[in-house]
Order: C-alpha cells, then structure tokens, then sequence
C-alpha cells in the first residue's frame, strides 16, 4: 500500500463566523446587482470574453454549489484539503467552469442564464438560509475539483465571492460593492497558507496586513529579528496574484508589493491555480 499523502497543516476556521461572512458578502454582491442597467451588465470585465453578467451569474451559481451539494448525496468522505483547493481552482469562470464546485453540473442557475437576475440571487439566498443553520461542517460534499467538507468549502466560497466582487468593481468604476471583513480576513489567509504549501519552508516572510503572515519557500529560517527575505502587499493586491488577476512585475512596479530580500522574489510561485503558466 501506498503511503498516505502528507498534507500541510490547515488553520481553523470558525464555521458559523464563515458562514454569516459568506451570506453578508453575497448580500452585497446582490444589491449592487439588483441595481446594474441592461447596458452596464453587458460591459465586458478583465477576464477575456466575460461580461459582468456572465461574472454575476457565475456567482450565483458558485453559491448555489453549495446547497445543491447539501442536496444531493453526502460522498463518503473527504479527498480534497482545503489547501489544495487554490491549485485545482480553475483560472477563469466560464460555460465550462461555472459548475467547478457542483454536485451536479448543468443543474443550478447557470442552466438559464438569462433568468432575471435578482430573482436568482434571492433563490439562492432562500437555499442557503435554509440548508446551512442545521448543516454538519464536517459533512463531505461533492464538488466538481473533488469532495470537501462542508466547512472547507464554505472558505472557498469567501474566495470566490471576495475575487469576483474585485472583478465587478474593476469593470464598473464607483460601484464600490464592500468586502465583509470575515470574508476578506478567511480569503486572504487561505490563499496565503495555500502559497506556503506550495513552497514550505523559513527563508521568505510574506506579511498580508492586517490578516496574515506565513513563512515560506527553503532556505535559512528566520528565528529573530528583522526577516532577512520579506514579502508586504494589501489582501486585494494579494488575492489579484494569487489567481493571476495581475502580475507581480506589475505590482512591483506600482509600489503595491514591497519585496526584500535575495529569496523575496514569489513571481515563480504565483498565481496558485490549475491556469498557472
């Protein structure tokens, strides 16, 4: 028999702290769209092909996901960490990718895609309500990268809601649709561990005020005093490298990334998806 694949150790999350993040985030997303003109809903986004409704529905059904997998039969167990979600991610929502985290693909919202909008949000909204008060967290759900638990895949959810509510208001100019705290705090410390994963190890410290810092990639491990290798960017410039919204040259560039250090150089690790070059 095979030895069992080792898995780096995940941080707790506080499922009922992730669940109301979630459900905040999505109300928000929500009313912004409940808003949005026909014109403005057929603006194109920064993902090729993409319009903000195609991002929009894609949404709805990335939440519906979830309850359509407390729907359906529970897997016998669990074979995707929560760490290695980030890696099997697909890069960029579409036709083919929208069901990535379903039970039963074809079957949620994204089956009609010119549904009204707002009636599919609240649709989703009702399951939710519904379905995850009383639902175990550590009940295994289908989902299309692989089986999760319950409680994992509600952090992933803080991903995909937090990424594409930065992907709509990039493509919309003051639609400033907010980032619940919670949601903002559990993605950004998902994607953080997710690097450090990749790369384990002491030699760079990468520092995602005010809600992560890890330790990564080999070499001499830093004990005390001023790291001699450190990484600094704000969550949303750490989450557009994490899933290959940008790139790190660019964020350099820019002054968003702050990189010291011989080691302090991620550009080959980043972003973590299946998409990645």
């Amino acid at each position: 028999m095979p030895p069992a694949k080792k898995r780096a150790r995940t941080r707790g999350y506080d499922p009922a702290k992730t669940r109301t993040a979630v459900l905040a985030q999505f109300a928000s997303v929500r009313e912004a769209v409940r808003a949005l003109t026909p014109e403005q809903l057929d603006r194109p986004t920064r993902l090729d092909g993409r319009t903000v409704r195609d991002l929009a529905v894609h949404l709805a059904d990335a939440l519906d996901a979830v309850a359509r997998g407390l729907a359906g039969p529970a897997p016998a167990a669990a074979d995707l960490a929560l760490l290695e979600w980030p890696a099997a991610r697909p890069a960029v929502p579409g036709p083919a990718a929208a069901g990535e985290s379903t039970a039963a693909p074809g079957q949620g919202p994204d089956a009609d895609p010119d549904a009204d909008l707002d009636a599919r949000y609240a649709r989703v909204a009702a399951r939710l309500e519904e379905l995850l008060p009383g639902a175990d967290p550590a009940r295994p759900v289908a989902t299309g990268c692989g089986a999760m638990t319950l409680g994992d895949l509600m952090v992933t959810r803080t991903v995909e809601l937090c990424l594409h509510t930065d992907d709509l208001n990039d493509a919309l100019p003051g639609l400033d649709i907010p980032y619940d705290r919670q949601a903002l705090a559990a993605c950004t410390r998902l994607l953080a561990d997710a690097l450090a994963a990749r790369a384990p190890g002491g030699s760079v410290e990468v520092r995602i005020p005010p809600y992560a810092v890890v330790q990564c990639v080999e070499g001499p491990r830093h004990t005390r005093g001023t790291p001699p290798n450190v990484v600094e960017t704000d969550p949303l410039t750490w989450l557009r490298l994490a899933t290959g919204r940008t790139a790190w040259s660019a964020e350099l560039d820019a002054a968003r990334v702050a990189a010291g250090g011989e080691r302090a150089d991620l550009s080959a690790l980043l972003p973590l998806h299946s998409g990645r070059p």
